[in-house]
């Protein structure tokens, strides 16, 4: 099964609660963008957010230029549906994220758990290069990966585990790294995930 495939049937066949990265208040990466003192109009784009609910809470605090960018179209289908007319503040992609291109440029890229799905070389650096190319000056990356005391697999896939030299190792060709931080992340099945978090801003 391909990647889209594998995630079109999650989507398809799980409720959003039956997943491990719910989160029904993403509260870690809320602050990271309110700490960034964007305005409501600044450009965000979360990758791989799914039906996620940061698109839900940025709309109720007044941001109006968002972007989601998931692979499946079952799950951008279903968060359409949850924000109804709110979806007037979103622009919508289904892409995989090492297929983006785009017109746009962007304030705040933010990827919590998508970026670590990444296993090969190849599949990093061209993200890394995606990152670049559509983020403004001194734009903000805010990246959350499973830490080395995370898991190894999610959704039945292998992920890559990171340090916080590890992260900053890759995106500090363009990027500077501002802070990071681990959390642990309850899951629905109350079994308890630790990440990494970190913050960095474009050079």
């Amino acid at each position: 099964m391909g990647r889209k495939e594998h995630w079109e049937n999650v989507f398809s066949t799980k409720k959003e609660n039956e997943v491990s990265w719910y989160q029904i208040n993403p509260e870690t990466s809320i602050k990271a963008i309110l700490k960034s003192n964007l305005p409501k109009n600044a450009k965000i784009i979360d990758i791989g957010g799914g039906d996620s609910y940061l698109i839900d809470k940025l709309i109720d605090l007044g941001y109006t230029n968002l972007y989601l960018l998931d692979i499946s179209e079952k799950a951008i289908d279903r968060i359409k549906n949850r924000l109804n007319e709110k979806s007037r503040y979103v622009t919508f992609i289904v892409s995989d994220i090492l297929e983006f291109t785009t017109d746009e440029s962007f304030d705040f890229w933010h990827d919590r758990a998508s970026f670590h799905f990444l296993t090969s070389i190849e599949e990093i650096e061209k993200y890394k290069a995606i990152a670049e190319k559509y983020t403004n000056a001194n734009a903000n990356l805010f990246m959350g990966t499973f830490s080395e005391s995370g898991p190894l697999k999610c959704s039945g896939l292998e992920i890559t585990q990171y340090s916080e030299s590890k992260l900053d190792k890759v995106f500090s060709d363009a990027f500077r790294k501002m802070e990071c931080f681990t959390e642990n992340h309850q899951t629905p099945f109350e079994t308890v995930q630790n990440f990494i978090f970190c913050h960095f801003k474009k050079k």
